[in-house]
């Protein structure tokens, strides 16, 4: 069963629309949490809202919205002020246009939802603007009003589905000058880059998202478990960092190198499986034949 719609609303693309609901496709719920506590008592701590000036704790009906015009000088928004500029949220993804799928920086892309038809009667209708959108190969982009704020969301198919992704606005991103300006362009050797390349070739392999592993989030799950039993826990030595200066081309040849052993250990491996398992089938068989006569 479906978990609750995040959003419903209709999804328009010219005169054809079909009612829809997005899904976040994302989740936190796994992810282990820890709450502040009282270490006195035990018991869980709740936060306040204080005064920064006076130290004074504030009660909820005292509290507002100000925005900072200069250190420590406050123009207050009361909430029916907010009201008035907030975008009436029709509910509507109305289609805009459709892009390559490639000219969309990735910096862009922000939080993912799945979107399908909202009953039997939008199935139709959905099929069609999905299998439209698979044929030309584009993405859509289009607005959606979500907790107040439009968006920019970019449309694409996804299996039976399809999947929406807001976009960053530009004034959201951070030019990257200002981050690669300082980076010196050193003489690197055609011998560096081919090594370097040849490392990458033998690192080579296709996106499988299930062969990641949390390996902190398990270890967050191993130490809760322990303290929970009762267990003591052992504090790790600080690793030190090797002070050896290695030069560039002598790393490139050692990783190469050592690259070179593992793979070469691996098929050594798999050979010697795959004679084994050949051995075990051969063996099986001549038990079966003699069984048989």
């Amino acid at each position: 069963m479906a978990p609750r719609a995040y959003w419903k609303g209709t999804l328009k693309l010219s005169l054809v629309s079909c009612p829809v609901v997005l899904y976040p496709a994302t989740t936190a719920a796994e992810k282990t949490r820890f709450h502040m506590i009282n270490r006195e008592t035990g018991n869980r701590l709740k936060q306040q809202m204080v005064d920064i000036e006076t130290g004074d704790v504030v009660e909820s009906d005292q509290k507002g919205r100000g925005y900072e015009l200069r250190k420590g000088k406050y123009v207050e928004v009361e909430p029916e002020e907010l009201e008035a500029v907030q975008i009436e949220s029709n509910h509507t993804i109305d289609i805009e246009s459709f892009v390559p799928s490639e000219e969309i920086d990735q910096r862009y892309l922000n939080h993912p939802y799945y979107i399908a038809p909202d009953g039997k009667a939008a199935i139709d209708a959905f099929a069609v603007i999905r299998d439209a959108m698979k044929d030309q190969d584009r993405v859509a982009l289009a607005k959606i009003v979500l907790t107040n704020r439009e968006h920019i969301i970019a449309i694409e198919p996804l299996g039976k589905g399809l999947l929406g992704t807001t976009l960053r606005y530009p004034y959201e991103l951070r030019d990257e000058d200002q981050f690669f300006d300082d980076i010196k362009s050193p003489k690197i050797t055609k011998d560096m880059v081919e090594l370097a390349g040849h490392i990458l070739h033998t690192k080579a392999a296709h996106f499988d998202p299930a062969k990641f592993k949390d390996e902190y989030e398990n270890a967050l799950k191993a130490l809760v478990r322990r303290k929970a039993s009762g267990k003591t826990i052992e504090l790790p030595e600080p690793e030190e960092r090797p002070s050896n200066v290695v030069s560039l081309m002598d790393a490139l040849k050692q990783s190469l190198k050592g690259r070179s052993r593992k793979t070469s250990a691996k098929s050594h491996a798999r050979r010697a499986t795959g004679r084994q398992r050949s051995a075990r089938k051969t063996h099986r068989a001549a038990a079966r034949h003699r069984k048989a006569g």
